[in-house]
């Protein structure tokens, strides 16, 4: 039951936020084993003029970025998984925007089951119930 928010560099662009979200979705899937219809994604488009990286915006650097924040449940990801979702992200990304600078950040926040939850119920309330038979 992740939630994704994601942030691009530029203009709004439909085409582009669609294909961003098709392959963070089907990586969150594949690589973490998240279930596809819990996943929520906002995307936001921060124009390159308001984004600086190493104290030059990206306008100036003639460059895009990214920045990637998806809450899951502590203790569900191994260390590997997490490593390999940040890999595979980025590279998939640096795929759709070839200007992609490197200073493009994934941040997996490991969110703990009882502070954590959609729907009116937490993950640890899920997990327990899943137990019940």
């Amino acid at each position: 039951m992740p939630h994704i928010v994601l942030q691009l560099s530029g203009e709004h662009n439909a085409p582009l936020m669609h294909q961003a979200v098709q392959v963070i979705q089907d990586l969150t899937a594949t690589v973490l084993g998240k279930d596809r219809p819990v996943m929520a994604t906002s995307v936001q488009f921060i124009a390159d003029d308001q984004w600086f990286i190493g104290g030059e915006t990206l306008k100036t650097l003639a460059r895009s970025a990214f920045h990637l924040d998806i809450s899951i449940t502590d203790e569900t990801n191994t260390k590997a998984e997490k490593a390999r979702f940040v890999r595979e992200l980025y590279q998939a990304l640096a795929v759709l925007r070839p200007d992609l600078h490197e200073v493009s950040y994934i941040h997996l926040i490991d969110a703990r089951a009882a502070a954590y939850g959609y729907g009116g119920r937490t993950q640890e309330w899920r997990h327990q119930q899943a137990g019940v038979a």
